[in-house]
């Protein structure tokens, strides 16, 4: 006669009933935004990245081609000029080299922003390598290059919100003449300044933007659940390094 089952004690419950269930991609998405620590933490199972940023691409080429459709890549060229530091300069050539120069800026500024999805790549690999360099060497963390470049992905997906907000205000009729590329949703106090009066001021108000500030919050907690990192310590010292770049390129374009 077989022995009967033994039944289980206090204590003895396997360790796969404590761990979460596997999130499809779909879930991971999802929570990023109601539910991070969720995603963050599956990352340590499957560190895969080609959900947002596929996402991401998705809504960049949106506005890229409502830029392209609404604005004019000619139009953008012209009003990032007028905004640098080359307008004087520029306003005294004459009209057929100011066609000429336009020309190559349109053509070139075209070509980037329908490769977007190449640069984000490219972008988020070096982003990613000074994070899990910092975390690595000063926060003692465990986590590896594949799974950071993973949480930089997920972290980042609150942009879609400004491409969907930025493709409505250009089909809503925003001013061409006005359309500012680096600035173009009232995110930050920034977008209701001059971008000419005072450059390093501008500059610093424009890191105040609310996605981005989403988008610090949610790499400290991706870090934090993959690494032994105290939460508060992670989103600490990524916005340490944005504060630093932003120093940086506002000081750079007070003196352009």
């Amino acid at each position: 006669m077989a022995a009967a089952p033994l039944s289980p004690t206090p204590g003895s419950t396997s360790t796969s009933a404590f761990d979460a269930a596997p999130l499809s991609e779909g879930a991971r998405l999802v929570n990023t935004f109601i539910a991070p620590s969720k995603t963050f933490t599956d990352l340590r199972r499957n560190a895969s990245w080609w959900g947002p940023w596929l996402l991401i691409s998705i809504f960049a080429l949106l506005f890229v081609y409502s830029m392209d459709r609404q604005i004019g890549f000619d139009q953008i060229s012209k009003n990032e000029i007028a905004h640098s530091s080359r307008a004087d300069q520029f306003d005294k050539l004459p009209a057929d080299q100011q066609a000429k120069q336009i020309a190559i800026s349109t053509g070139f500024v075209r070509y980037l922003s329908y490769g977007i999805p190449v640069m984000i790549l490219l972008y988020f690999a070096i982003i990613t390598l000074v994070l899990w360099a910092t975390f690595k060497f000063a926060a003692g963390s465990g986590v590896s290059y594949k799974t950071a470049y993973a949480i930089v992905f997920y972290a980042t997906l609150p942009g879609i919100i400004g491409s969907i907000l930025g493709t409505v205000s250009m089909f809503a009729g925003v001013n061409p003449e006005g359309f500012n590329v680096n600035n173009p949703v009232a995110t930050n106090p920034a977008y209701f300044m001059d971008p000419t009066a005072n450059k390093f001021l501008y500059g610093m108000a424009s890191g105040l933007d609310i996605i981005v500030i989403w988008t610090i919050v949610l790499m400290g907690i991706g870090f934090s659940c993959t690494g032994k990192v105290k939460r508060s310590t992670a989103i600490a010292l990524v916005a340490g390094w944005y504060l630093v770049w932003k120093l940086a390129a506002a000081a750079l374009a007070a003196r352009s």
